[in-house]
């Protein structure tokens, strides 16, 4: 069963997003919010049926758009790309904030259903660390989960970051979408003068609570070093291989069906989740 709902923020910014509850039963579940990554957004390709599938196994998912990234009402491209232009890891940080106040205030939909003294965050790719910003040290996450998961906040080359400084904004490609998304300094600016308070294995090293490194062996090289890297500093890390995984799963968008990455991406999640309540 999936109830949508909107928050609205300030600077006339809204989190857009879905509450996945099964239908059956009325005992209270443990949430899983789910976190998109840098060029994906909440109805991407595999992540509707992901969530869904969770649910089936006694997870109350939430997933959702970032105010600044994924966001607009098109299930298939992106919106609002001036908001892209901005948006930062504080931002995201900041969404997810919000996100949690409207879990504990009872302002989601199938609140009931939502045990908020047993959260989880999970993200994909940029979500992973975001997963990570925000979870690490938080005392109301209860665990950290990554899906093909970055290691390292800065994502942008040099030719970007030239591109920027002499123009004011630079642009990447959208392969999904076919889009060309701006990038502003503000960005480059938010990931250089947070090196410290971003570096994702300094945070894995001492965080309490338990971390899920969900990583293809066929992803991209750097994601597939990031995860062994985040593994060997984390304190309480478990790194789960998926043989044969691609960057998503081996889905793609639209979505077309499921693939047996996703499902025992699927099902370590569910199993981490579990284990960990």
């Amino acid at each position: 069963m999936i109830h949508s709902f909107e928050i609205p923020l300030e600077d006339q910014l809204v989190i857009r997003g879905d509450v996945h509850v099964p239908e059956d039963g009325g005992e209270a579940l443990p949430v899983l919010f789910f976190c998109h990554g840098f060029k994906g957004f909440k109805d991407w390709g595999s992540f509707p049926y992901a969530a869904e599938e969770l649910s089936k196994r006694g997870i109350a998912v939430i997933r959702f758009n970032f105010s600044c990234n994924g966001v607009g009402k098109s299930l298939t491209e992106f919106g609002e790309l001036e908001k892209f232009a901005v948006n930062t890891y504080a931002r995201e940080v900041a969404d997810l904030q919000a996100l949690l106040a409207a879990l504990r205030e009872g302002r989601l939909p199938a609140s009931s259903r939502l045990d908020r003294e047993k959260l989880f965050v999970m993200g994909h790719s940029k979500g992973g660390g975001d997963a990570i910003l925000f979870g690490a040290h938080n005392p109301a996450v209860t665990g950290v989960i990554t899906w093909n998961g970055i290691a390292n906040v800065d994502l942008f080359d040099a030719a970007l970051r030239e591109q920027i400084k002499a123009e004011g904004v630079g642009y990447i490609a959208n392969a999904r979408t076919g889009q060309q998304m701006p990038i502003s300094r503000v960005v480059i600016d938010d990931v250089d003068q947070h090196r410290e308070e971003y570096d994702l294995p300094a945070k894995v090293a001492d965080m309490p609570q338990p971390l899920l490194i969900v990583q293809g062996d066929k992803d991209y090289a750097r994601l597939v070093n990031g995860a062994e890297k985040l593994h060997q500093a984390a304190a309480h890390g478990r790194l789960y291989w998926i043989r044969g995984g691609d960057h998503t799963w081996n889905t793609r968008h639209p979505f077309a069906g499921t693939s047996p990455q996703l499902e025992e991406a699927i099902a370590v999640t569910a199993e981490f989740v579990h284990q960990n309540v």
